[in-house]
C-alpha cells in the first residue's frame, strides 16, 4: 500500500456516510473513524436587559426570566424526584445538532445511563446522562442558554 492508495482510502471514507472503516492489505491495517461528537454550533446568548442602580428588587427573576429559566411549579412529592444538575458551566442544547430532535422530551421513560442533553464547554461537547431509569417529569432549561456548574436541568421521577 503505497501514499496514493492511502489518499484514495481517506477520499473514499470522507465522501461515504459511514462511521468508520477498517482495512489490511500486505500486513497494513489502516483504521477510520469520524468522530462521533455533534458539530460546533454557535448560538446567540439572549443578554438581559439591564435594570436601573437601586432597582436590585427582583433582579434574579428578571435574570432567570432572560435566561428562559423561570420558577418552575413545585413539584408534587420532591422526595421521588431525582434533579440531574449541570456538573460544569457552558451551553445546554437539548439535541445533538440543531436540526435533530432532542435527546428527551418530557414525560418520556428513560434508562440511567441514557444521554438527556449536551452542556459545551470550551468547544468540548460534555453529554450528560440520566442518574437513574425514569420519567421525565420536566425540563428545566431552554435550548441554548448559558447553564452554571450544579444547576438544576431535569427532574426524573424513578421507577
Amino acid at each position: 500500500m503505497d501514499l496514493k492508495d492511502l489518499e484514495e482510502l481517506i477520499d473514499l471514507f470522507e465522501r461515504k456516510k459511514i462511521a468508520e472503516l477498517e482495512f489490511e492489505r500486505s500486513g497494513v491495517r489502516v483504521r477510520l473513524k469520524k468522530s462521533a461528537s455533534p458539530e460546533t454550533v454557535g448560538v446567540p446568548f439572549p443578554w438581559p436587559a439591564l435594570t436601573p442602580p437601586g432597582s436590585a428588587a427582583g433582579a434574579k427573576g428578571d435574570l432567570d426570566a432572560a435566561n428562559g429559566r423561570g420558577n418552575s411549579p413545585p413539584l408534587a412529592s420532591t422526595s421521588n424526584v431525582v434533579t440531574v444538575t449541570s456538573p460544569i458551566v457552558g451551553t445546554f442544547y437539548r439535541a445533538p445538532s440543531p436540526e435533530a430532535e432532542p435527546f428527551v422530551q418530557e414525560g418520556d421513560l428513560v434508562e440511567k445511563g441514557q444521554v438527556l442533553c449536551i452542556v459545551e464547554a470550551m468547544k468540548l461537547m460534555n453529554e450528560i446522562e440520566a442518574e437513574c431509569a425514569g420519567k421525565i417529569l420536566s425540563a428545566l432549561v431552554e435550548n441554548g442558554n448559558a447553564v452554571e456548574y450544579g444547576e438544576a436541568l431535569f427532574h426524573i421521577e424513578p421507577l
